[in-house]
């Protein structure tokens, strides 16, 4: 059995996410996506590839996509969810080791260690085409356009945020403290990184398109134009003086080089920069990520509240009624992108629950 996504259900959804992106649909966007068809064929050898397996360089890249196919052909795509394959398996921030840093995935999921302790001073961060992360990212892309045609679309590796790639070359305090001894020295670091970042954005794009049917991030929005989700994980630990020297510029200039763009908001931490990433003029929108231990994103009405009067779009993340009571409640419906994932036995609910989305009107 093949993979369950027609063309004219491509069309339909380029259709449907360009009026998201303009402004121009006047329901949020609901895409559900389920395991629960046979793929009709026995499951391949190979694992699936994942951030505890991406590391085995010896596995064939045809025989990692084979995989990969037979579990995209389990899956049923409802409302506004399509095929889609998430790069993000070699982990978050995976540029730093594009850039030399050691990828170890000894626990089962990635970490990146720098291989020496080097003063920020003396650090410089340099492009090399034979990286053999790089190299397996480009192999693998370039062997899933070949396979699917542009009938899946394979998202952009997660790359990570400016400072998060380099706190990994100055790991746990080493940063903070170079941010008051050696600010001149963090910026210089930074605008390296971020040349290489859309570097290796490009590289990576020119790999797959023009078969990709479009451009996606680790988070799923769809866009036929390049965007990705930005972020900066490590500002949970500034303030917003240093928020304003040290991140906000390097993220606006790449919101000024991209088609589309969000920002992932990740943590209580981060919510002293809410007003400074909503002043961004190109950005888009915001996902809000409570972090570990606080209350779901739907228990949250004020923050998106502040994101929609900002003009900004959103991802929010949750139960279906717990959502849809957020929208209906805040009349926040129209900018919302609404991922889920239910199981083979939520079938006839998850059909309910994406028409009673589809056919909300809140303007």
């Amino acid at each position: 059995m093949s993979i369950d996504f027609s063309p004219q259900r491509w069309e339909e959804l380029r259709q449907t996410y360009r009026a998201w992106w303009a402004g121009q649909l006047t329901r949020p966007l609901m895409a559900a996506t389920c395991v629960n068809r046979d793929p009709g064929r026995p499951k391949p050898r190979a694992p699936l590839l994942s951030q505890a397996t991406c590391a085995d360089l010896s596995i064939p890249a045809d025989a990692l996509v084979d995989r990969i196919d037979w579990e995209l052909s389990r899956r049923s795509y409802f409302g506004d969810a399509y095929p889609l394959w998430s790069m993000d398996c070699f982990g978050p921030g995976v540029m730093a080791a594009f850039l030399g840093a050691r990828l170890d995935t000894s626990t089962g999921r990635v970490w990146f260690h720098p291989l020496r302790d080097v003063p920020i001073g003396g650090l410089h961060l340099e492009y090399d085409p034979d990286n053999p992360w790089l190299r397996r990212v480009k192999e693998l892309c370039a062997a899933m356009m070949q396979r699917w045609q542009g009938q899946v679309l394979v998202t952009m590796t997660d790359l990570g945020g400016n400072l998060d790639v380099l706190s990994t070359f100055r790991p746990a305090e080493a940063l903070l403290l170079d941010l008051y001894d050696h600010p001149a020295e963090v910026i210089r670091v930074r605008d390296e990184v971020h040349r290489l970042w859309h570097r290796f954005f490009a590289e990576i794009h020119a790999v797959m398109q023009p078969l990709n049917p479009g451009y996606s991030a680790w988070c799923g929005i769809y866009s036929e134009r390049p965007y990705y989700m930005l972020q900066c994980d490590f500002s949970y630990m500034i303030g917003p003086d240093m928020f304003q020297q040290f991140v906000r510029p390097e993220i606006d200039a790449t919101t000024r080089r991209l088609e589309h763009s969000f920002y992932h908001l990740d943590g209580k931490g981060q919510l002293p920069h809410l007003d400074a990433v909503l002043a961004l003029e190109h950005l888009d929108g915001v996902q809000w990520v409570p972090g570990d231990g606080a209350p779901p994103p739907p228990a949250w009405p004020e923050i998106y509240e502040r994101i929609f009067k900002a003009g900004k779009k959103t991802q929010v993340w949750g139960r279906w009624p717990e959502v849809y009571a957020l929208l209906e409640r805040t009349g926040l419906g129209p900018g919302v992108h609404y991922p889920s994932w239910p199981s083979a036995a939520e079938e006839r609910q998850t059909r309910c629950w994406v028409d009673r989305f589809a056919s909300a009107r809140w303007a």
